[in-house]
């Protein structure tokens, strides 16, 4: 029997698209990895506050969303129901922050027990430092006899954000004891994912370092002895990825998705969505179980509105796929779309996504590109890109995929039809900024 009709009753079964994917992968220890290993082991899906509602939000808001997530789409992997910014209104008596009683009257626990009530899990936003209300009050440190003053170096700003955080110094008994009681308070709550935003080196709108931070945070979420998934945000410094690696389990390669002012809907191709294809490259090496890199949130759902075309929304999600991105919705789930459904249920490109091999681009001298991943198992995932603004063919050779090979079994994973045996090569006539991702057993 060839190679290619082994592969054909092989790849009529969508599961065993997925085939050495995360199960065979191998956990790092705790000791190369410097955190729990188990921690996503695949990436993260879910749904994020901050894209549709940006501060907009409520207990009934986020309990509205996590309903839908339970009802449709939960059954396709998505898990983790995620508040961004606006849930806080100052600080508690030890500094820490604090929910807003207006939006949340029921608390923040409540919420999680919610959330969790549905089978999904539950995170929250957090900036690095200490807050500034917590600054100006000299708030005490709890189970220390130490206040904030005695832990702040007052010369750096505690984030990238110019919020007024204080900036902790680790070399100060009380510093450390200060994030515990923080970690500590998220783990009471129910907390089962942390964006930690304006995290520094990397972009926001003051420069500071976060890297000793960033390792105080995940010792101290490790002490609590729940697996708290660590997510780093926006555009971490590409110099410091061994440190986001080793102390976090995802972080942002680029600035926001989200396009705001600059232009109608939620995100745009051509000035947001298009940059992370000439970004996530040379970041594949450091993709793998239990850290990702982190395309920002996936904007499909709520059709027009998202900003992007039906062509582009397939390329964007198809890129998010084979980088082993995180799959956290950006949109608002009540207003779902049901051809935007189709298309972020499409289980045989979550499969892609979750086995969590990290494509890489076998040229980008050109707007048309071929990524490519090895699946280790006689296959390849293939993605055809065309970025450019006008109709062009893409080609895949199978010689750039395996040396000497000359013929392959094809299958389209978006439609889920296998296309038979192509000799040499594979090409595809795309529309601007249209894809096709391919299963190539060679």
């Amino acid at each position: 029997m060839t190679r290619w009709r082994i592969g054909a009753a092989l790849l009529t079964a969508a599961a065993l698209l997925a085939t050495g994917g995360p199960a065979m992968a191998q956990p790092q220890t705790s000791e190369d990895r410097g955190h729990h290993p188990t921690i996503s082991r695949t990436p993260p899906m879910g749904w994020s506050s901050w894209s549709s509602l940006h501060g907009n939000i409520s207990e009934a808001i986020i309990e509205a969303q996590a309903k839908v997530q339970h009802d449709v789409l939960q059954k396709h992997g998505y898990q983790y129901v995620n508040i961004d910014a606006g849930w806080t209104a100052g600080v508690d008596q030890y500094g820490r922050n604090a929910w807003d009683t207006t939006k949340f009257p029921d608390g923040i626990p409540a919420v999680a027990k919610y959330v969790h009530g549905l089978d999904l899990k539950f995170g929250i936003y957090m900036v690095p430092g200490v807050p500034k209300a917590a600054v100006a009050a000299n708030s005490p440190i709890k189970g220390t006899p130490y206040h904030i003053q005695d832990v702040i170096d007052p010369t750096q700003p505690g984030n990238t954000a110019a919020d007024g955080a204080g900036k902790l110094d680790f070399s100060k008994p009380g510093a450390a004891a200060y994030v515990q009681s923080q970690a500590d308070l998220l783990a009471s709550w129910g907390v089962d994912y942390i964006k930690m935003d304006f995290v520094g080196p990397g972009g926001g709108r003051v420069p500071t370092d976060n890297r000793t931070d960033v390792q105080q945070w995940r010792k101290a979420l490790d002490a609590t002895h729940r697996p708290i998934h660590l997510e780093l945000s926006n555009s971490l410094s590409f110099e410091n990825a061994a440190v986001w690696q080793k102390y976090s389990n995802g972080w942002r390669i680029e600035g926001d998705i989200e396009c705001y002012s600059h232009c109608v809907g939620l995100t745009n191709w051509g000035v947001r969505a298009s940059l992370r294809w000439d970004d996530a490259p040379k970041w594949v090496p450091f993709a793998g179980p239990g850290h990702w890199n982190d395309l920002d949130s996936l904007e499909i759902g709520n059709g027009a509105t998202d900003g992007l075309s039906t062509d582009e929304k397939q390329s964007v999600m198809t890129l998010w796929a084979i980088e082993a991105s995180p799959l956290l919705l950006g949109t608002d789930l009540t207003k779902l779309v049901p051809d935007d459904v189709k298309m972020i249920t499409n289980d045989e490109v979550i499969a892609v996504d979750q086995a969590g091999r990290v494509a890489h681009p076998l040229s980008q001298a050109t707007k048309q590109q071929v990524w490519v991943s090895d699946n280790h198992n006689g296959s390849y995932t293939v993605a055809l890109f065309n970025l450019g603004d006008a109709p062009a063919t893409v080609t895949a050779n199978w010689t750039d995929l395996a040396p000497h090979r000359h013929s392959a079994f094809v299958r389209d994973v978006w439609t889920h039809r296998n296309l038979g045996v192509a000799r040499d090569s594979f090409s595809a006539t795309l529309a601007p900024h249209a894809s096709r991702l391919l299963t190539v057993w060679l």
